[in-house]
């Protein structure tokens, strides 16, 4: 039905565990969550609705039992080069992105849907960006990017992709969308960027 790939396999089990994960050896210094209902609140936030009219704003509960602080001078915002990111924070050690809070970290890499008038999870198929924008992978990283750049304090860094097509700043994108506008001007004392091209170039 939809252009994009179905649910991943397993979801209610890989969520559940990753925040149980997280809270118990990635970051135990976020203190106890509450796992079930953390993915209680995921899955309502798109389950049993038109997988095309997903807004940010369902995953506020989901947010609100995730949340935690994220250490001053430790947020690193990125476009287009995930993995480096991934490598460069150290799982938390040096940086904390995205991905590294206990909300971005249930959420990496997976895919996911609902169906109208069904219980049930999509395996099949989910919408892509281009068939509608507001689907439920979608809406739920502009609300974690919205969280992120309203929680993030002190040195602010960002890791742009020198050899990305359209440029290191791409527009639209999730930092110049949803990032820089929820940036917090009294609690930020300075921006640094980096603009790392690939090795092999090319360096736009």
């Amino acid at each position: 039905k939809w252009k994009g790939e179905g649910t991943t396999q397993n979801l209610e089990s890989i969520v559940t565990g990753r925040c149980y994960d997280y809270i118990r050896i990635v970051n135990p210094a976020v203190g106890e969550k509450n796992c079930s209902q953390i993915w209680e609140a995921f899955k309502n936030a798109f389950i049993n609705k038109d997988p095309c009219s997903i807004l940010p704003k369902d995953y506020a509960l989901f947010i609100n039992l995730s949340l935690h602080t994220i250490p001053p001078n430790k947020s690193l915002f990125w476009e287009n080069n995930q993995l480096l990111v991934n490598s460069f924070a150290a799982r938390g050690r040096r940086y904390m992105s995205l991905g590294d809070t206990l909300f971005g970290f249930v959420g990496d890499f997976l895919n996911w849907c609902g169906q109208a008038d069904s219980p049930g999870l999509d395996y099949e198929s989910c919408p892509t960006t281009m068939e509608c924008e507001n689907n439920a992978v979608e809406s739920f990283w502009r609300m974690a990017s919205i969280t992120y750049a309203q929680h993030s304090s002190g040195v602010i860094h960002v890791l742009l992709n020198g050899s990305a097509d359209g440029g290191a700043y791409p527009q639209p994108g999730f930092f110049a969308d949803y990032e820089i506008p929820n940036l917090q001007k009294s609690s930020i004392s300075q921006i640094v960027i980096w603009v790392v091209d690939d090795i092999e170039g090319p360096d736009m």
